[in-house]
């Protein structure tokens, strides 16, 4: 097969690629030369684990290209793939369409013949049928189909998920579209992956609903590890409990300092946002989305409370501040509540992340890079652990906390334990859902 793929931030650029490794015949179209030069010097713009090897084995086995010439991409394409960005809309939380719509008017006017035109990015219930619509009014006579083909991958993970996935899931209007559609995901489904063919809208929502669901999950049990915190329930155990129930599972029931990337914030924002337009209010969705910034200030108060109430004049080692681990993905961290409030109250912020560096200069000015966890511990007042990198799992506790002017720890994804803490030498240390307390006391 010969596809088009349009736009090659994320989702783009991962699917071409996994496409190729297929063995169909992708190009990848994008406007910004910068960008294009970098992946045709075999340079990848994202951080995502395994990607570069498997770009460059397709490229130089030629079934992978990058081209900003769409009309010479689509001419003879099997199916035309946009996966352009659909940000949140400034001041009403809808997606913005802008780009897909503009994308469709480009496909259309570059059709040679028939096509089917996927749309990969996630989008609200009823833009494939205004796909179609645009498609139609720049191009009468254009000959193709619209399918909604929603990615379901998680950033750092993006190739596995991809390669072996819970469900493929595919709207169609006409058989002939699930036909070029099946062909496509051939590999997959001759090693008997699920292939869900559904109409389009309800391709469209069940992106929205899968990621509402998840961001619900992370939410209660973040709220329920507050409750813990004036119990003396800890939130591990409750968690645990509850996911062994088959019914529950225990995936994104692990309490921290709330959702962010690219896809939750977003795509509840955009669910709500639906449901008010049709006049079903999404009840639900939107406490989710209220709660989740109410559990980002309380993460703020933790570290205060660490520090004494006020972390004016005091140094702070942040470990970690993209959103989540083995991404460079800043959007929406909870990084981005956190360490300005901590700037803006005085404090002397120095900051470690693998990969965070590339987008966090610019998202959180005022604080000081540094390659070594030690080395930012070493005299500071309070460490915290935002992120969970894998080098953050298994610190020396106590040469981190030998080399503090005050051995105070904020574990906000509940990597260490109190025990572990108070042995090592800290004299404090906060985790989420255990109860606020201070090593060697039982307050």
């Amino acid at each position: 097969m010969k596809i088009a793929m349009i736009g090659t931030g994320y989702v783009g650029l991962v699917s071409g690629v996994c496409f190729s490794d297929f063995g169909h015949e992708v190009v990848c179209v994008d406007k910004d030369p910068a960008k294009l030069t970098k992946l045709t010097a075999g340079e990848v713009p994202i951080y995502e684990p395994g990607l570069d090897e498997l770009m460059a084995k397709n490229v130089a086995a030629g079934r992978l290209t990058f081209s900003g010439d769409l009309a010479e991409a689509v001419d003879g394409a099997d199916a035309v793939f946009i996966a352009v960005g659909t940000p949140t809309r400034r001041g009403d939380g809808h997606a913005d369409l802008t780009y897909v719509m503009a994308a469709a008017e480009e496909i259309a006017r570059a059709l040679t013949g028939y096509a089917v035109v996927v749309t990969k990015s996630t989008v609200p219930v009823g833009t494939n049928a205004r796909v179609a619509e645009t498609i139609r009014a720049a191009n009468s006579d254009a000959d193709f189909d619209v399918a909604s083909n929603p990615e379901f991958l998680r950033e750092g993970a993006a190739i596995d998920d991809f390669m072996r996935p819970d469900r493929i899931v595919v709207g169609v209007e006409t058989d002939r579209a699930a036909d070029v559609m099946q062909a496509i995901y051939r590999p997959l489904y001759l090693r008997d992956f699920p292939v869900m063919i559904t109409d389009l809208e309800s391709a469209e929502m069940i992106k929205y609903a899968a990621n509402a669901f998840l961001a619900t999950k992370i939410t209660f049990i973040n709220e329920i590890a507050s409750l813990c915190e004036r119990t003396g329930a800890d939130v591990k155990m409750v968690s645990k409990g509850m996911g062994m129930d088959g019914r529950i599972g225990a995936k994104f029931l692990h309490a921290g300092p709330g959702y962010g990337g690219s896809c939750f914030p977003k795509d509840t924002s955009a669910l709500a946002r639906i449901g008010q337009e049709h006049g079903v209010p999404m009840q639900l969705t939107e406490t989710v989305i209220k709660v989740n910034a109410e559990v980002k200030r309380r993460m703020v108060e933790k570290v205060f409370d660490l520090c004494g109430g006020s972390v004016n004049g005091k140094t702070v080692a942040v470990l970690g501040v993209t959103f989540k681990p083995n991404t460079d993905d800043m959007r929406d961290a909870p990084s981005l509540t956190i360490v300005p409030a901590l700037v803006g109250n005085g404090a002397q912020v120095r900051v470690v992340d693998p990969q965070g560096f590339r987008e966090g200069e610019t998202l959180l000015p005022g604080v000081r890079w540094m390659d070594d966890a030690y080395a930012a511990a070493h005299g500071a007042d309070a460490v915290v652990i935002l992120t969970e990198w894998n080098e953050f799992r298994a610190l020396d506790l106590k040469r981190l906390a030998g080399s503090m002017a005050q051995p105070r720890m904020a574990d906000l994804r509940n990597i260490y334990s109190l025990d572990e803490a108070g042995q090592a030498g800290f004299e404090s240390y906060l985790s989420i859902g255990r109860r606020d307390r201070v090593a060697g006391t039982d307050a």
